[in-house]
Order: C-alpha cells, then sequence, then structure tokens
C-alpha cells in the first residue's frame, strides 16, 4: 500500500507564498506521477499542478499558471509545489495524489487525470486578503 504525506500548509496574506511538499512511499518514487488538487466550485477534485516521473510534463491550472511551480526530487521521494503571488481564491485544502506513471495515470502538459489511487489525507491553505 502506497502511504502519501503531506507537509502543513498555513495561513499567509495575499502576495505571500508559500511551499508544500509531499512524500509517497513508493519505491522506486520515480515510477509515479505526482499531483496537487484542490475542491473546485462544485466541490469535485481540480488538479492544481501535476508532474509525471522526470519532470519532463508538467500540467497547471490555468488559474496557478506563471504563480505556481511543481517540481520533484526523486532522491528524496518528495514533490514540491512552489506557491507564489497567492490569492484568496487559492483559500482551499490542497490534496496530494500519486499513481504509477504511464500506467495508472498518464500527466501531459495539457491534462492531469483525476483518477489517481493514492491519496494524502490533505492540508489546508488560507489566503487572507
Amino acid at each position: 500500500q502506497v502511504q502519501v504525506v503531506e507537509s502543513c500548509g498555513g495561513s499567509v496574506q495575499t502576495g505571500d507564498s508559500l511551499i508544500l511538499s509531499c512524500t509517497a512511499s513508493t519505491s522506486p518514487f520515480d515510477d509515479y506521477a505526482i499531483g496537487r488538487f484542490r475542491p473546485a466550485s462544485g466541490k469535485e477534485l481540480d488538479g492544481v499542478a501535476c508532474i509525471n516521473w522526470n519532470g519532463g510534463h508538467t500540467y497547471y491550472h490555468d488559474s496557478v499558471k506563471g504563480r505556481f511551480t511543481i517540481s520533484r526530487d526523486n532522491a528524496k521521494n518528495t514533490m514540491y509545489l512552489q506557491m507564489n503571488s497567492l490569492k484568496p481564491e487559492d483559500t482551499a485544502m490542497y490534496y496530494c495524489a500519486a499513481d504509477l506513471d504511464e500506467t495508472a495515470v498518464v500527466v501531459l502538459d495539457d491534462f492531469c487525470p483525476k483518477s489517481f489511487s493514492y491519496w494524502g489525507q490533505g492540508t489546508q491553505v488560507t489566503v487572507s486578503s
């Protein structure tokens, strides 16, 4: 069973930055695509940023392009989401997910599936105006 563990979120002001990290107990870690999700207005989870096994493909939701950067360090089994210029509308519970890349899920530059199998517990990010 793959365990996905997330770092704590936080409460920040508009314009501030925050880094979310996520580790997965997979071996090898670089067999897995990783994604960050948050609820959309209809409560269904939307992909915020996703990354394939080697970082060669990264997906960003239109609302975060130019502000968020997803990256991974396979040697540390960790994915990072750098969030800059945060806005109140970024306030949400953020979930990390993992699944076998190119087998169970395929992450492309313009597509991130929602069918990841392994999910973290979620971490709250609150942005105040």
